[in-house]
């Protein structure tokens, strides 16, 4: 926001206080100051002149002579090589001795033979950011209004002996949008009064109601809306001290009309519109969401596609503004408008933000609608527009205005005491210094025996909602440097990681220990690699749309890790790195809708790719390939680092995208029961085709159930005082019988004294027959407490055989 030191001078005595120390005690209240800029950029000796006369150089085309009267008795005769240079212009002259900006000394000169005792000066030349200016005055000297005296110094006639103080609000602070907002928040600091504009209205006979009438079809999205009508305008350049408020806040003057909205704008944080009313048609306005299909064509000349979600404004049959955005083309105040409809309504935020993003489209009264505009001021900038535009435009205000609104919301009253203040700050201010600070505020303050302060906050402060914000105000204006620095005090806690933080940063280490390379990758992908692994999603999910991709490649959030993983194999692989040993810790997202109503269910995965070698070729060994079981393998490891190793079974599964011969379902014992939590196996050839992989191995599974039944605490055990026993058998069974099985079920039968159970060999062959394949598995039995006896050992053992031979058919091989 930027605030012209002279112009907020209209509105609160800044006597005693330069710029700099205005700046200085604004950034100390809380709002930052990030500059301030003079407008005078070194400008000395350039006053107003009169253009006597133009006539060609002698010895140049491109050059004129004139005769410059500057009020001094004296004629001056300057060249000048402006286009635009003509008799009976007043201009700025730069006089002998003049200084302009870059340090430029002005001295008598001789041009082509022709002396030159001054010169004629452009908008640029004094320092004015010319792009501000009409495309006329852009180009050649800058021409000033006639009624100027002779001789007048052109800081006065410009503003120039102005300073600019650049604030940086933030989203919260949004009734500093206005000179009004800063006024009041000086005068909170200085304790000095606020000014108000005038804003009366004289009114013409007609009534407002016989030219225009207002129909707001939203009203939750619009709860004021108000027009003016004001006839016989005559459109024409704004005078030269409106144009100057303008500029010094970088608003490039339009005409009369369009520049009072700006100003106003400014002066009260609340944007207008003004309407040529001779082309609404029907005298109807109305305010509704638009229609699929529909256009318009905005001021800046660009045709807008409008949603269904944005506001417009139309008269009987067309769009004719962007509420809250930019107004259209076809109602905009040209050269040859006559009659006008100014309007002032306060828009939903939400809305004009969503619009102006979607449509690339921000403009000064977007980012004021968007934090939303103060109820209180809508009526009132309306009418100092009115009286504005009457003043300076001729134009007949006609009686009433046009109206649709709600009712005005109750004001705003929070409860406060004095303790909880003092308590929050660690002050010991009085009830007068809390009271006479919320007066210096403008906030209505009652006090009451007890300490308590009932405070009514003023609309135009939006972001005063809790008492806590009462007491920062109370900070800010008591002075930060007062409040007394104090110990910290309270109860602490030692800071610890979560559970789930803990098995992390675990498998994390385990993995890279492993010689496994953590990889992090988008949470962003293309639909159809979120579609690759079904799976891994839940049955009917969807994936989540993003609102505004990127790309396509990046349009949707991913449902399952290894769709990217396979990507980054193939980006290593390209780059002459044949072999991947990878693992990912993220989220996925699922979802059941078209279109979020609710948040999607994020959910915490662990995956990993193993392609080409476990280990390179050295001269005393071969590159030995990875497969299936170096996968499985990993997540053993994980399993036993989180104490799941008993509880985690594989069995063989065909789901889509992986080999259909070499997958297993990781399956978790749980309290809930049996759990499916993810997939091991190899890729299907054609997506390892596809990117150009040789046999890859990949693994996915879901971590909250692991989180919640991880035993994680570290437990210490004593080395074993006592020998162990161990069995070997092997038994005959159906090839389809996984081995796991045989494990699970031995584990079940010995019980705790079962300390370890492994397979070391697997055989097929003729002599078993067909369909039957020798499991061969040695079984480890222990007691901590007592050495175990061979009848205890020989009799468990016997049962674990025997609910192997009654489970799954199997024979003791002899």
């Amino acid at each position: 926001m930027k605030v012209s030191y002279q112009w907020l001078n209209e509105y609160i005595d800044l006597s005693g206080y330069s710029a700099a120390d205005l700046a200085e005690k604004i950034t100390r209240g809380g709002i930052e100051v990030d500059g301030v800029e003079p407008l005078d950029k070194g400008v000395t000796g350039v006053v107003v002149g009169y253009v006597k006369s133009r006539e060609k150089h002698p010895d140049a085309d491109k050059l004129n002579v004139c005769k410059v009267d500057v009020g001094t008795g004296e004629e001056l005769q300057i060249v000048c090589g402006a286009r635009n240079v003509d008799a009976g212009q007043k201009v700025p002259v730069a006089t002998v001795g003049a200084k302009l900006p870059g340090d430029l000394k002005i001295k008598r000169a001789k041009l082509r033979g022709v002396e030159s005792q001054g010169m004629i000066c452009s908008a640029k030349e004094l320092g004015i950011n010319d792009k501000l200016l009409p495309k006329e005055q852009q180009e050649g000297i800058l021409v000033l209004p006639d009624s100027l005296p002779l001789g007048t110094p052109i800081g006065e006639v410009l503003g120039l002996a102005d300073e600019v103080l650049e604030l940086d609000l933030t989203p919260n602070r949004s009734d500093c949008l206005s000179m009004l907002g800063v006024a009041y928040e000086v005068g909170a600091l200085t304790g000095r009064p606020v000014r108000l504009p005038n804003a009366e209205v004289n009114h013409s006979a007609d009534r407002t109601a016989d030219h225009v009438a207002v129909k707001v079809r939203v009203p939750d999205l619009v709860p004021q809306y108000h027009a003016r009508y004001i006839k016989n305008v005559k459109i024409g350049p704004s005078p030269l001290w409106l144009q100057n408020r303008l500029i010094a806040v970088g608003i490039r003057p339009i005409n009369n009309v369009v520049d009072v909205t700006n100003f106003v704008m400014h002066e009260y944080g609340q944007p207008l519109h003004a309407f040529d009313a001779d082309r609404i048609e029907g005298g109807r306005i109305e305010v509704r969401l638009a229609e699929a299909g529909e256009t318009l064509e905005t001021l800046d000349g660009q045709e807008r596609k409008l949603e269904p979600h944005m506001l417009v404004i139309t008269d009987a049959s067309k769009p004719i503004a962007l509420a809250g955005v930019m107004g259209g083309a076809n109602s905009e105040v040209t050269d040859g408008t006559v009659n006008v409809v100014l309007e002032s309504a306060k828009f939903d935020g939400g809305t004009v933000r969503k619009t102006s993003r979607q449509l690339g489209l921000r403009s000064e009264a977007s980012i004021r609608f968007e934090k939303e505009v103060d109820p209180g001021r809508v009526i009132p900038a309306l009418d100092r527009a009115a009286a504005l535009i009457a003043e300076l435009a001729d134009g007949l205000v006609t009686e009433g205005i046009a109206s649709d609104a709600q009712d005005a919301p109750a004001a705003k009253r929070l409860n406060v005491t004095l303790d909880k203040i003092n308590r929050y700050l660690g002050t010991d201010l009085s009830e007068l210094e809390v009271h006479t600070i919320f007066e210096r505020l403008g906030f209505g303050c009652a006090g009451a025996p007890d300490g308590e302060f009932t405070v009514e906050v003023p609309s135009r402060r939006g972001d005063i909602a809790l008492d806590v914000d009462l007491i920062e105000e109370v900070a800010r204006l008591y002075g930060y440097d007062n409040i007394p620095t104090t110990a910290i005090h309270g109860d602490t806690v030692p800071g610890a990681l979560t559970k789930p933080q803990a098995i992390r940063r675990e498998l994390r280490k385990r993995l890279t220990g492993a010689g496994l390379h953590e990889v992090v990758s988008y949470s962003f992908t293309s639909p159809d690699k979120a579609a690759l692994f079904p799976a891994l999603a839940e049955q009917g999910a969807k994936p989540v749309k993003l609102a505004m991709p990127m790309s396509e490649d990046r349009s949707v959030l991913r449902t399952t890790l290894i769709a990217q993983m396979i990507d980054i194999a193939a980006y290593n692989r390209n780059r002459k790195n044949e072999s991947a040993l990878l693992f990912e810790i993220g989220s996925v997202f699922h979802t059941e809708e078209e279109q979020l109503t609710r948040q999607p269910r994020e959910k915490h995965r662990l995956a990993g790719l193993l392609t080409g070698s476990r280990a390179e070729a050295q001269w005393n060994r071969k590159a030995s390939p990875v497969d299936f079981f170096d996968a499985k393998g990993v997540l053993e490891t994980v399993f036993e680092t989180v104490g799941l190793e008993g509880k985690v079974s594989y069995s063989a599964q065909q789901p889509d995208g992986f080999h259909p011969g070499r997958t297993a379902a990781v399956t978790l014992e749980s309290a809930q029961g049996s759990l499916i939590i993810g997939y091991v196996g190899q890729l299907h050839p054609e997506l390892q085709r596809g990117a150009d992989l040789g046999d890859t191995y990949v693994f996915e599974i879901e971590l909250d159930p692991v989180y919640a039944e991880a035993d994680f605490d570290i437990a210490h055990k004593e080395l074993p005082r006592f020998p162990a026993m161990q069995r070997d058998i092997a038994v005959v069974l159906g090839a389809d019988v996984p081995a796991a099985s045989l494990i699970l079920k031995a584990r079940e039968t010995a019980g705790e004294l079962l300390e370890s159970v492994k397979v070391f060999d697997v055989f097929t062959g003729e002599k078993l027959g067909a369909g039957k394949k020798s499991v061969a598995i040695s079984l480890v039995y222990r007691h901590n407490e007592r050495t175990l006896t061979d009848e205890e050992v020989t009799e468990l053992h016997g049962k674990v055989v025997a609910s192997l031979e009654q489970s799954f058919a199997a024979e003791l091989r002899k």
